[in-house]
């Protein structure tokens, strides 16, 4: 249960806050509501500015205290991310839930990490240098996740020039896919395809320029896919279609 409570007006103030041990960042508090069985304090980041989304040139930058439903709504977002982000959550929590917590909280099953896997997304992560004032650093989303190190989620940054397609399956249209294609195309031809839907984390299945391997490369990336939801076997010979279907709806 929550045992404290801060919300600095610095972000100088909240990195020294969460320096302490058993103290995490508060942002729409859905995935701290779901923690039991720990006391933990709290550092609540909505005065520090962390809700912005700007579009700047052929880059869109996302302030991680960025509710799912604002992004949702935003005239920026690629189509195929608005479909992401339905599937991440109900409405009602989409007003709550930020994309900092999504990121830092989501599993193998999330739509919304997938999708920014395959846009090869950024973060800035902020931290407290040697002299004691705040610093940032950026570092791919793909390179942080494994590790998912400690750290502050500031904002997520993506090109818009990658064109994103997302397909998957599921036992109703609106459930959380059994398994999901996440493919992003840049104008070079680089592909970079995702799978999720089970498992702690989505996977990079490929990052090349030869995007009519997908299908393949996603294939073997389920081979040991088997959870209680659905089976390996399943999972390849499905995925295979819906990379097909992904690639299709690509711009040539």
């Amino acid at each position: 249960m929550i045992t404290q409570y801060h919300r600095p007006q610095t972000l100088t103030e909240a990195l020294q806050r969460l320096q302490d041990e058993n103290t995490l960042p508060l942002g729409g508090g859905t995935w701290l509501n779901r923690q039991r069985g720990q006391d933990f304090a709290v550092v609540d980041l909505q005065n520090l500015g962390f809700d912005a989304i700007q579009a700047r040139g052929d880059a869109l930058s996302i302030g991680a205290a960025t509710t799912l439903q604002a992004l949702l709504e935003h005239p920026s977002t690629p189509a195929a991310l608005q479909t992401a982000l339905r599937l991440e959550a109900p409405r009602n929590l989409r007003h709550q839930a930020t994309l900092g917590g999504v990121i830092a909280s989501g599993d193998g099953r999330s739509p919304v990490l997938a999708a920014l896997l395959a846009l090869d997304a950024t973060l800035t992560l902020a931290f407290l240098g040697d002299d004691g004032q705040p610093a940032t650093r950026a570092v791919r989303l793909g390179e942080w996740l494994p590790l998912r190190e400690p750290a502050l989620i500031t904002a997520v940054q993506f090109s818009r020039k990658p064109s994103l397609a997302f397909e998957r399956v599921g036992r109703t249209p609106a459930d959380r896919p059994l398994l999901m294609v996440a493919l992003a195309r840049w104008p070079s031809g680089r592909t970079r395809a995702v799978a999720g839907g089970w498992g702690t984390l989505p996977l990079l299945a490929m990052d090349g320029k030869d995007g009519d391997n997908a299908p393949i490369a996603l294939q073997n990336i389920c081979r040991e896919a088997t959870d209680e939801r659905a089976s390996a076997a399943y999972r390849m010979d499905v995925i295979a279609t819906l990379a097909r279907r992904a690639l299709d709806a690509l711009p040539c």
